[in-house]
């Protein structure tokens, strides 16, 4: 199943600077088949497409993002994506 995590950041760049490391280190060490992602060009948030074999696995992977964790995100959306 592939997934795209979509999100938003809050209006606080000093925390979101010190948190952005322990996202990346997080979406690397995930290890996710098909994964691509990064920030949008204005850094207003940014954009990870992955694979995981359900729901709750890709919901797992994104509930344990730094950025969700540390309170950083104004909104976000994780959907099943099926390009064609």
């Amino acid at each position: 199943m592939r997934f795209a995590y979509v999100y938003f950041m809050k209006d606080n760049p000093e925390r979101v600077r010190l948190a952005v490391s322990n996202h990346v280190r997080h979406w690397r060490r995930l290890q996710l088949e098909g994964y691509s992602g990064g920030p949008f060009a204005d850094r207003s948030g940014g954009l990870i497409v992955f694979d995981a074999p359900s729901p709750d696995e890709a919901q797992r992977a994104v509930g344990s993002d730094p950025f969700l964790v540390e309170d950083l995100l104004e909104t976000y959306w994780l959907k099943e994506w099926s390009p064609e």
